[in-house]
């Protein structure tokens, strides 16, 4: 087992922490516990709090950019082919994703520049989108869109039945692809 996969462990248990315990009891020992490590072993990936907080942020930052790039190479069409893989990525997660998703919290209930990757991977996807070869304004709604699913399931208010998502989500899919003429 590599350094990596034992990084991994550690940020999948810190996120089943957060997830299933809440923020407040994301704690060192209950990480290293967690994951099956001693306190010491944890401390020589992670020595803070907030140095296991950025790497968990790290983590699905890049992870969730991965699988848009991942999406959007597998979809033939051009035009609206980033803000496609967008939204189907941002409706589709997996549930253990949507868990990990609950780290945002816990990044920005301790120091907000914490969520400086999420920005960064934004700051791409801006570019992404510029590129994308539909109206732009038409992008950012439909990337909002997605996103206020994405926030409404976080937070657990305003959820759809599965059959009005599956609708939304049918309605930001084929609006990517109508000609903006």
């Amino acid at each position: 087992m590599g350094r990596h996969s034992r990084k991994l462990d550690i940020l999948n248990a810190a996120s089943k922490i957060v997830n299933q315990r809440g923020i407040f009891n994301l704690t060192l020992e209950a990480v290293a516990e967690e994951a099956g490590f001693s306190k010491g072993g944890l401390l020589y990936h992670y020595p803070t709090k907030e140095a296991l907080l950025k790497g968990m942020v790290e983590h699905l930052a890049s992870n969730y950019d991965e699988k848009v790039k991942n999406d959007e190479n597998q979809e033939s069409k051009e035009p609206g082919k980033w803000i496609r893989a967008y939204v189907n990525v941002t409706f589709h997660e997996t549930e253990e994703n949507k868990h990990k998703n609950a780290t945002l919290l816990a990044a920005k209930a301790v120091d907000a520049e914490l969520l400086d990757p999420v920005r960064e991977v934004y700051e791409g996807w801006k570019q992404d989108m510029a590129k994308d070869q539909i109206d732009p304004i038409k992008a950012s709604v439909i990337q909002l869109a997605a996103d206020g699913i994405w926030l409404s399931e976080l937070f657990d208010i305003n959820r759809m039945n599965e059959e009005k998502k599956d609708q939304v989500f049918q309605f930001l899919m084929d609006w990517s692809r109508e000609s903006d003429k």
